[in-house]
C-alpha cells in the first residue's frame, strides 16, 4: 500500500485556533481535497476516510476542525442564521491562506456539504470542483423531524457523553448549535439557491435514498440549479453517512468525477 504522510496544522483567526490534519500520498496531485465536516462532526470523525481519499484519488486530502468543534478552540457566542454561508470566509478563508493553498477541491458532509458550495461560489477563482455527500439544499419537514428525534435520543442518560468524546467540553455548544439554527424560526427560509447561481465549477452531489436528514429533493434541487455541469449519484439504501456505509462506493464516485472533469 502506497504510504500516506499526516501532518497536523493550527491555524490562527481572530476568534481562536483551529486545528487541521493533512494526509498526503508518496506521490500527490498538486490540488488538495478539503474537507468539511457535519454539524456534529470534526477531523476525528472523518475516521480512516480521509487517508482512503488521499490513496484512491492521489490528491492530498485536507481536514480542519471548526471554530467550537473538535481540537479548535471554543466558539465565543452562538451561530449566527448565515453561519452556512460564513464559513467560506471564516475558517475556510484562513485554511486557504495560512497553507498557502491555491486551486483545490472541496468535499463536504450533510450541512459541510452546503458550506462546501457556498466555498465553492466564494472563491470560484481557484475552485476546481465541488462534492456533497448528504447535503441539505433547504429546509425540509423531512431534516427537522429527523433533528428532533436526534434531540430526543441525546437527552438519554450517557448520550451527551458520545460528543464529548470528540468536543470535549464544548459538546453541549455542539449539539445546540445544530438543533437550535435549524430549528429556529428564522432558518425556515435558507436554502442554497444563490451560492448554486455562483457556482461555476463541475458538482458532483452524492445521497443515499433513504437518508433520515433529507429527501432526494436536495440532490435534485443542486443539480437543477447549479449553474455549473452538475451530476447526482444515488446510493440504493443509503442513509446519511454513505462514506461510513459505503465507502467504496463513494471512493469510487469521487474519483470518476475527478477523472471527468480533474
Amino acid at each position: 500500500m502506497t504510504a500516506v504522510a499526516v501532518q497536523t496544522h493550527w491555524l490562527e483567526t481572530p476568534q481562536g485556533r483551529l486545528y487541521a490534519q493533512a494526509w498526503t500520498p508518496a506521490t500527490a496531485h498538486a490540488v488538495p481535497i478539503i474537507l468539511m465536516h457535519d454539524s456534529l462532526g470534526c477531523v476525528a470523525l472523518w475516521r480512516d476516510f480521509p487517508e482512503q481519499l488521499a490513496l484512491a484519488s492521489g490528491h492530498p486530502v485536507i481536514a480542519y476542525d471548526r471554530l467550537g468543534f473538535g481540537r479548535s478552540d471554543a466558539h465565543p457566542g452562538n451561530l449566527r442564521p448565515g453561519f452556512v454561508e460564513a464559513e467560506a470566509g471564516e475558517g475556510f478563508a484562513a485554511l486557504l491562506a495560512q497553507r498557502a493553498i491555491g486551486p483545490f477541491i472541496v468535499f463536504g458532509h450533510s450541512v459541510g456539504g452546503g458550506m462546501a458550495i457556498a466555498c465553492a461560489a466564494a472563491h470560484g477563482e481557484r475552485c476546481q470542483g465541488v462534492i456533497s455527500e448528504s447535503a441539505q439544499a433547504f429546509v425540509e419537514p423531512r431534516t427537522l423531524a429527523g433533528i428532533r428525534a436526534a434531540e430526543q435520543q441525546f437527552a438519554e442518560p450517557g448520550q451527551l457523553q458520545r460528543l464529548q468524546r470528540y468536543h470535549g467540553d464544548k459538546a453541549e455548544w455542539v449539539l445546540r448549535a445544530w438543533i437550535d439554527n435549524w430549528l429556529a424560526a428564522d432558518f425556515a427560509d435558507w436554502n442554497l439557491d444563490q451560492a448554486l447561481a455562483e457556482l461555476r465549477c463541475p458538482l458532483l452531489s452524492l445521497h443515499g435514498d433513504l437518508d433520515e436528514f433529507g429527501s432526494l429533493a436536495h440532490p435534485q434541487r443542486l443539480a437543477e440549479l447549479a449553474a455549473g455541469a452538475a451530476q447526482v449519484q444515488v446510493l440504493p439504501g443509503g442513509g446519511h453517512v454513505p462514506h461510513r456505509e459505503q465507502a467504496d462506493w463513494v471512493l469510487a464516485a469521487v474519483v470518476g468525477f475527478l477523472r471527468r472533469w480533474g
